[in-house]
């Protein structure tokens, strides 16, 4: 893709991101990623790492063209100088000119070149999955807060529900103890129970404030309090998933940018072993050249100047040949060379090897989790169902006289607490899943 034409994308991505949030339109999840690869800075450094290694990718490759040149050469001499013509000393003014170019290629020198190439284009693609990885894992973490602006949505939601049924509650016993019809210490009880409800509903809000500031970091946009996203779909909130940990690795091995960057990385840095290597062999080149020149002194036999024109055709001359360097003693430079690239090809390989070690371990503890994350929600559901039932009868008899405000207030903070669990686990299901499809390649967001 032409740059010009890929500002044009982001202009427009980050253009329509500005106006979903100025008309407080929620922003779907595709725009929060675009926005965020769009804007972060390090995405765009990533970028830049990969445009530098194509330009060494393509120089390596243009290596293997000979060189061409040319120079021209016009002198003015005052004074004692020497005669081009004679080559001999003249005490007089004159000009000269000469023209030449050649040209030179290396014949042989140790596949340096070739396995220059093959270590720049090997560095390449791992500069292209290195930016993919930046994206990918920009994108878990766009979708980390946007779960966390959802669930704490929710969570806002079902705090306004409780204060809501505590206050009307608060309002009938006040009413009833003014008229002397129940105990003071209902009317506070449930006073503070209200109290509690408010502190809940004022942790949850700052909560969903500090989501929504996170999310707009990540796309390097300004914080705003009115900021919404799309809902998440039911079938979003899938019960089942698929694979056993030693499954996601596998795919993870086969699909992760990180892991095919980091083979790539080995890949050059053994290229770049063989390319310093060359310099144990000898090098041979080939070269030609053409050269004229002219004389303002120059004359014939009879004394008569020759012409300007005359003088560059007789004196065109033309040369080749070919060259050997062969190396004998360098102060150890290649051989101190040699052992530095295998040192850094010994380090790539036991970064790529703790890699793939870090990433098994990783799978099997988000693995792990997600499955107790399930059985969680599983269990939350049947609880909440449970809770919900209970208070419901002891909100009947507390209304009758029949249980006192402490029954109420334990039946509606079970099931309050309940709910609020409830929520946080079906999210964090959610992120659990996301995170073994980022390790297998699968698109994070529809």
């Amino acid at each position: 893709m032409k740059p010009g034409k890929a500002l044009m994308i982001c202009y427009a991505v980050v253009s329509m991101s500005l106006n979903s949030l100025a008309q407080n339109t929620p922003m779907t999840l595709k725009q929060c990623v675009d926005t965020a690869i769009a804007n972060n800075v390090d995405v765009v450094r990533k970028d830049l790492q990969s445009q530098r290694e194509r330009i060494t990718l393509k120089q390596s490759r243009n290596n293997l063209i000979p060189t061409l040149g040319g120079n021209i050469d016009h002198t003015a001499y005052q004074g004692r100088s020497i005669d081009p013509v004679t080559n001999s000393y003249v005490q007089q003014s004159y000009t000269s000119a000469g023209y030449s170019a050649g040209t030179d290629v290396t014949l042989f020198n140790g596949f340096r070149l070739i396995n220059n190439i093959k270590s720049a284009q090997y560095a390449w693609e791992a500069s292209r999955l290195e930016l993919q990885q930046q994206k990918d894992q920009l994108m878990l973490d766009v979708i980390l807060a946007y779960l966390d602006i959802l669930t704490n949505e929710d969570l806002v939601e079902q705090s306004k529900k409780q204060l809501e049924v505590s206050s009307k509650q608060v309002e009938r016993l006040d009413i009833l103890n003014k008229e002397g019809a129940i105990k003071p210490s209902d009317l506070y009880d449930l006073k503070g129970q209200l109290a509690d409800n408010k502190i809940a509903l004022i942790n949850n809000q700052n909560a969903l404030n500090r989501a929504k500031l996170t999310l707009a970091q990540l796309m390097n946009q300004p914080y705003r309090e009115d900021l919404t996203v799309e809902k998440l779909t039911a079938e979003q909130f899938a019960k089942d998933y698929a694979g056993t940990a030693g499954d996601i690795y596998n795919v993870a091995l086969q699909q992760m940018a990180i892991v095919k960057a980091a083979d790539l990385r080995v890949k050059s840095a053994e290229k770049n072993v063989k390319a310093i290597r060359g310099g144990y062999f000898p090098s041979i080149g080939f070269g030609a050249g053409i050269n004229t020149n002219f004389s303002s002194l120059a004359q014939d036999a009879n004394n008569v100047k020759i012409k300007y024109y005359d003088q560059l055709s007789n004196n065109y001359r033309t040369n080749f040949g070919v060259g050997i360097s062969i190396p004998i003693l360098n102060n150890f430079r290649v051989r101190n060379n040699v052992a530095l690239a295998k040192i850094n090809l010994k380090d790539f390989d036991v970064l790529t090897q703790t890699m793939r070690i870090q990433l098994k371990q990783n799978i099997e503890r988000d693995h792990l989790n997600m499955e107790a994350s399930l059985n969680r929600y599983n269990a939350l559901v049947d609880q909440v169902a449970s809770y919900t039932e209970s208070f419901r009868v002891a909100e009947v008899r507390f209304n009758e006289g029949a249980a006192t405000s402490v029954d109420y207030v334990i039946a509606k903070n079970n099931m309050d607490r309940a709910n609020i669990n409830l929520i946080i686990a079906r999210y964090d299901y959610v992120l659990r899943t996301k995170i073994l499809d980022y390790y297998q390649g699968k698109m994070l967001y529809q």
